[in-house]
């Protein structure tokens, strides 16, 4: 259930972020039974990472602090909308509640492309602005199948 004491969490991370020269305006914890246990900040810039950003670290140090790679029974609060790449990782992590502040169109009018980025995964992949061609899917499929038999797979 929302508490606006975590939102205010991550607006703050966002803040402190790029008022500290550290990274762009977005800020995400995650919350297990109302304690934090995962801080995130962007980090892009600082890290040459085009990935950090504060969703995937707060998903990060989450997991790292519960020993676990899905964050079950958990909340998001985001200082934003996430991005597309933001919502995979949130979707695979699978909390139970994505909480955010500010919708992508207040991220694209300060200069974030979030919007151009849904606009691409709208589209038919033939049809991205980045060539998207596939190749050795014999090869690459004998994989799936080989994990499908392999006894010792972790699911996820």
């Amino acid at each position: 259930m929302y508490d606006k004491k975590f939102m205010e969490e991550a607006i703050r991370l966002a803040n402190e972020c790029f008022e500290t020269g550290k990274g762009g305006p977005f800020g995400a914890v995650v919350v297990k039974d109302g304690e934090i246990v995962g801080r995130g900040r962007n980090m892009v810039t600082v890290h040459n990472d085009p990935t950090a950003h504060a969703e995937v670290q707060a998903i990060r140090d989450a997991c790292q602090n519960l020993n676990t790679f899905q964050l079950d029974g958990c909340e998001l609060y985001a200082s934003s909308e996430p991005c597309p790449m933001c919502l995979g990782a949130i979707y695979w992590a699978r909390p139970k509640a994505i909480y955010y502040g500010a919708p992508c169109s207040v991220a694209a009018d300060a200069g974030f492309d979030d919007v151009y980025i849904y606009e691409q995964l709208g589209k038919p992949i033939s049809e991205y602005d980045i060539v998207a061609e596939q190749h050795d899917a014999e090869i690459a499929e004998e994989t799936f199948e080989r994990w499908k038999n392999f006894q010792d797979r972790i699911e996820y």
